[in-house]
């Protein structure tokens, strides 16, 4: 649905997105991540049309958001982090002016109204002042203009922030519910909030894309290593006998015990952890040690997050940028030969 190819913003002699692409297929929920300056917003405003780039093309369905601005924009439904409203307006007055905005035909603006106010739970709230409604409410008015049109995308950015916590469990039931019928960008700061909605995840770190995968295959790929938890129902020096004959352990570290269990956390090789928590529980079986708990520890979006946006990886892409500028000394002189 989405294509990015080589985009890139640049403000003066600072480079905001840096030769970014991605594609964006439809029907999933996808998660837009990076620590604060790292282009998240910049990318969002040029894919909706609202930001001219400095270089690259993007392609709504097929439409050029820049050659064909019109159709390309019609397919997508856009919340800024701060929502365009008209507070002394009332939710059904601004919704009106919005449809007109995108060119809804006149005898369908008021069922398009209706269909929002209702998929958005604010029917009862459409003829107060918006002003007067709570932030939770703004949020929901924000996402009603965003859905006028049916468009196919829907790009909210940062949806949830300043709400209280029952206003997010709100939002986030109700962007889940709008996954079923289009496909959405989420942008947030809110780790737990991505992992609890996305299906995939985007993350940028100085306007360069440094992930894009579904959070269990990020896991994987991004896991140094595997951790498990187990409580045997032996004591530490029978639990550690057969921890010793288990080749898929590298390592374990002894955790307090009590009640006559023994509780260990084992580092174990890469691979199938769920094969290996298998290997683990047969062979204690095998020895008449019943195990009470056998817990693979997950990687977690944040240890992704951590580990991908760090100074350590910052290193790393300095010394990629340095390699390929190395490179690009050793080629000039034989590219100028010839």
């Amino acid at each position: 649905m989405i294509t990015v190819e080589h985009l890139s913003k640049r403000y003066g002699d600072v480079l905001a997105v840096d030769d970014l692409s991605f594609k964006i297929e439809d029907g999933h929920i996808y998660g837009f991540l990076g620590p604060n300056g790292a282009g998240k917003s910049t990318t969002l405003n040029i894919i909706t049309g609202c930001l001219a780039a400095t270089s690259g093309e993007i392609k709504i369905d097929g439409h050029d958001i820049y050659e064909e601005e019109k159709e390309a924009k019609k397919l997508i439904g856009y919340l800024p982090e701060i929502p365009p409203l008209y507070v002394d307006q009332t939710p059904r007055e601004y919704l009106k002016f919005v449809a007109e905005a995108k060119g809804v035909k006149k005898a369908d603006i008021e069922t398009e109204i209706d269909r929002v106010l209702e998929e958005t739970h604010i029917t009862e709230m459409q003829n107060r002042l918006i002003k007067h409604l709570s932030k939770g409410y703004r949020q929901r008015v924000g996402i009603s203009q965003a859905l006028i049109g049916n468009p196919s995308v829907i790009i909210l950015d940062e949806p949830t922030v300043g709400l209280d916590p029952m206003q997010i469990i709100e939002i986030r039931s109700l962007i889940a519910e709008l996954g079923k019928k289009h496909t959405v960008i989420l942008s947030s700061h809110i780790l737990s909030e991505i992992q609890a909605i996305c299906e995939k995840v985007l993350i940028i770190y100085k306007g360069r894309l440094v992930a894009f995968d579904d959070i269990e295959s990020l896991g994987k790929t991004m896991a140094s290593g595997n951790e498990i938890d187990i409580i045997s129902s032996g004591n530490p020096d029978q639990t550690i006998e057969v921890l010793e004959k288990l080749s898929s352990v590298e390592s374990y570290n002894q955790n307090q015990s009590a009640d006559g269990f023994s509780s260990f956390r084992l580092t174990v090789k890469s691979g199938d952890v769920y094969e290996t928590c298998k290997g683990i529980f047969m062979t204690f079986a095998a020895n008449n040690i019943p195990l009470v708990k056998l817990n693979p520890i997950q990687t977690t979006l944040e240890d992704i997050f951590i580990e991908l946006t760090s100074s350590e990886k910052e290193e790393g892409i300095n010394e990629e940028i340095e390699s390929i500028e190395e490179a690009d000394e050793n080629i000039m002189p034989e590219q100028e030969a010839r």
